[in-house]
């Protein structure tokens, strides 16, 4: 059955195939030769500079060299001097040359249980597509929240943060993006003609989703991780057994998830505020047919997976085998075709998260992070509650930009706990602002849902580091405010 809906005539809309077509088209280099080289011999000269430096007696051999090979990636990733793609096969091949780690090691990471996930996760975007449900979601939301855009986007990052804390980040990133990424399309916009309002949204979507991931301890793996490591730190110094359950832990973490999500929106607005004020009536569905065969097979597996999801602690099985046998159950229907799935999907931004959870384990195995904390944290003694718990959180965030945020909780909180000790300052409150400031970062790589939304190819890397960086820093001085403040009023010293 076809889900065509009743549109306006509009002269400026293109047919799908259309669009296709016009994004196939040869488009020629985005850089000059001359700017290629320049940023090349500038990530040399980085990588020569770091490996030239006396290495510290706590930094190992291992740690220094990967020094060398990170700096000079994250800037090629940054200024897209090669296809991203590249730049991240690269930065997992100069670890092998430079003996950071064993070549399984370095490779290992791309198979890990989360890059799979994240992979899967991207594809069912490709099935909400395919069959139609997107186009259908976005009927419901613009029916809900109208053509207005501030309503339309305070709308979308609200819901997205606020139901980030209860389903993964990655999974309401799929689900909003590829809602709206139709509206786009019947704009006759395209990722080679971006404008600020498809940089927006797109950007939005991620950022929003990741600002909420630390409400609840569904919201990531993160969040009972670092519950975990406070209440073993407790018992283990004082002897008292301090219990973070469930309830406790979202009436102290959830309130504020609105203030990011409205912090979200508004900073994201105000550096890629569009020109538009209401959307073209010619993008509003007046309409929608009735749910073809493909559509409901669809999204009952989609609840079955949000229901398997849910009951993780009593099946056992992580998000990724619920996503196999989601889409398993997409295609052996025949209600989308595998194949196609394979063809539209953004290989190189799965590549890219590979990559950076490859970086991330060598950061933990080459001993570097450590010593990055060990030399960064104790400048905070002596300061401020604000600074200094400002900046614990700002080394988190740092350390999730360029590995999972899991990792960064797991590598940075066995170092500030036992400082917040020694400065008589709140251990529990130390770690419960983990989970939060390793949801903010400042890099593409640095979660799935702005991976996922890289993959569209609405704005590139330095767009992102454009607003994230100054999204970071104020999301990062929210939540420490509402742990010197909001926090005390629970019962956190």
């Amino acid at each position: 059955m076809s889900n065509t809906a009743t549109h306006a005539p509009n002269p400026d809309y293109r047919t799908p195939d259309e669009l296709a077509v016009e994004e196939n088209e040869p488009q020629g280099p985005t850089q000059s030769p001359k700017a290629i080289i320049i940023k090349l011999l500038i990530a040399l000269g980085l990588g020569l500079l770091i490996i030239m430096l006396p290495r510290p007696e706590n930094l190992p051999v291992e740690g220094h060299r990967l020094a060398a090979v990170l700096v000079p990636i994250v800037f090629l990733w940054v200024s897209e001097a090669i296809p991203i793609g590249i730049t991240a096969l690269l930065a997992t091949a100069l670890m092998i040359v430079f003996k950071v780690t064993t070549s399984s090691a370095a490779w290992a990471p791309y198979a890990n249980r989360a890059v799979m996930f994240v992979m899967m996760i991207i594809m069912f975007g490709v099935v909400l597509n395919e069959v139609g449900l997107a186009k259908r979601l976005l009927f419901w939301i613009l029916r809900f929240a109208g053509t207005n855009v501030k309503r339309l986007s305070f709308f979308i990052a609200f819901s997205s943060t606020l139901l980030s804390s209860i389903f993964h980040d990655a999974t309401i990133t799929i689900i909003m993006l590829f809602a709206i990424l139709p509206l786009f399309k019947a704009m006759g916009i395209t990722p080679n003609k971006s404008n600020n309002l498809s940089k927006f949204f797109v950007i939005l979507i991620p950022l929003a989703a990741s600002a909420g991931g630390f409400g609840t301890l569904l919201g990531g793996g993160r969040c009972p991780l670092a519950v975990d490591i406070t209440q073993k730190f407790i018992l283990e110094t004082t002897g008292v057994a301090v219990k973070i359950g469930f309830l406790k832990y979202a009436i102290i973490e959830f309130p504020i998830c609105i203030l990011t999500a409205v912090a979200t929106w508004a900073i994201v607005y105000a550096i890629f505020r569009p020109k538009e004020k209401e959307l073209p009536a010619s993008v509003k569905i007046e309409s929608m047919p009735k749910m073809s065969s493909a559509e409901v097979g669809v999204l009952s597996v989609f609840v079955c997976a949000f229901v398997l999801w849910f009951a993780g602690d009593l099946t056992g099985w992580h998000v990724s085998v619920v996503a196999a046998m989601a889409l398993a159950g997409f295609c052996t229907p025949g209600w989308v075709s595998f194949k196609t799935i394979c063809d539209k999907f953004p290989w190189e931004s799965w590549i890219v998260f590979g990559s950076g959870v490859s970086l991330g384990a060598a950061m933990l195995s080459s001993g570097l992070g450590k010593y990055l904390a060990e030399m960064l944290l104790p400048l905070l003694q002596g300061q401020s509650p604000f600074v200094t718990y400002y900046g614990m959180g700002l080394f988190g965030s740092a350390l999730s930009s360029m590995m999972s945020n899991s990792a960064a909780v797991a590598l940075s909180l066995p170092i500030t706990l036992p400082m917040a000790e020694m400065m008589n300052m709140s251990v529990e409150t130390v770690g419960l602002l983990a989970p939060m400031s390793t949801s903010f970062i400042m890099l593409v790589i640095g979660c799935p849902p702005t991976i996922i939304a890289y993959s569209t190819g609405y704005f590139n890397q330095v767009e992102f580091v454009k607003v994230a960086v100054p999204w970071c820093l104020l999301l990062l001085a929210i939540c420490v405010l509402g742990a010197l403040f909001y926090w005390p009023m629970l019962g956190l010293s």
